[in-house]
């Protein structure tokens, strides 16, 4: 295994194969920022896993119903339904159906406990939650070069955006959030949820129709009045070199569906490295340890777009 510094001491970098990144990052410099796309995960990866010495929440736990009887509801599902995920001996199909079991009847709890986007707002305020140092660098660079960036996540749209919306206080034409969506009422009172369900076994390109420009929920457009058009929807399918960013092995499979050429992927391992390190070195081709910020990252999308 050989350590190189991309950013940072060489404990905080590993690199398992350092000849096979350097071929793709040389290919993705050849091909240029047009041809490029970002894939991330959004907790414990856009986010910081520690904060203060605290565990940081993520953006499925921070939700605080009016109702307390309802968060109560929502956690005994999780606390039965959670190990079954991580359950090894029951069929992936069957799998499926139990997280579509899952969300379904969470979605439904946040509908009869009459969920309000205050609630959402409050929580958000409330919640113990930040980006890793260096995410609005890593943006505005993006941002900068037209290089798209989906954040996919199975949890809920609305609250990802608030996050942004509050922790970042600006917003980025080029982001997108792949994400289960709500539709309120004019009252901000939650009625439904827009498209299929996406939970953990489906969260992959096969979700980009759930997708919505994060610019449009700020009410922003550019200097044509224009926000997204299918142009511009058709042409995420032809930018077939994509940097990946998760913090789970199986955030790999947010590029299925995704006809790539070639493709480099960036984990975080945030607690618990030495159990984890020998399985996500194999899997990702840069691995960033012990909660690291996002300099890195910068860096290395700063060279893929460089010519």
């Amino acid at each position: 295994m050989e350590k190189v510094a991309i950013d940072g001491s060489e404990s905080e970098v590993v690199v398992d194969d350092a000849h096979s990144l350097l071929n793709k990052i040389s290919a993705i410099r050849t091909s240029g920022p047009s041809k490029l796309q970002v894939i991330a995960d959004f907790d414990g990866t856009l986010t910081k896993y520690w904060i203060n010495g605290r565990r940081g929440q993520s953006s499925h736990s921070l939700l605080q119903q009016d109702d307390p009887e309802y968060n109560m509801k929502r956690q005994k599902l999780a606390e039965y339904y959670h190990p079954l995920e991580f359950n090894p001996a029951i069929p992936l199909d069957e799998k499926t159906k139990l997280m579509e079991e899952w969300w379904g009847k969470t979605h439904d709890l946040l509908i009869e406990g009459g969920l309000t986007y205050d609630a959402i707002r409050n929580s958000v305020a409330n919640a113990n939650i930040a980006f890793r140092d260096g995410v609005v660098e890593f943006f505005e660079l993006l941002e900068e070069r037209n290089v798209p960036v989906l954040i996919f996540s199975a949890g809920l749209a609305d609250i990802i955006e608030e996050v942004l919306r509050q922790k970042l206080g600006r917003s980025f034409k080029n982001i997108r959030v792949v994400s289960n969506r709500m539709v309120f009422d004019e009252n901000g009172h939650l009625l439904r949820f827009k498209g299929k369900t996406i939970h953990v076994l489906n969260k992959n390109e096969h979700a980009l129709d759930m997708a919505e420009p994060l610019h449009e929920q700020f009410g922003e457009e550019d200097e044509n009045g224009i926000t997204i058009n299918d142009e511009e929807e058709s042409s995420l399918k032809q930018r077939t070199n994509v940097l990946l960013l998760g913090d789970h092995t199986g955030d790999l499979r947010m590029s299925d569906g995704l006809n790539y050429e070639t493709r480099i992927s960036v984990g975080f391992i945030n607690h618990n490295v030495e159990a984890s390190l020998h399985g996500y070195k194999k899997a990702f081709d840069v691995l960033y340890l012990n909660d690291a910020t996002m300099h890195g990252v910068v860096k290395l999308a700063s060279h893929l777009c460089s010519t």
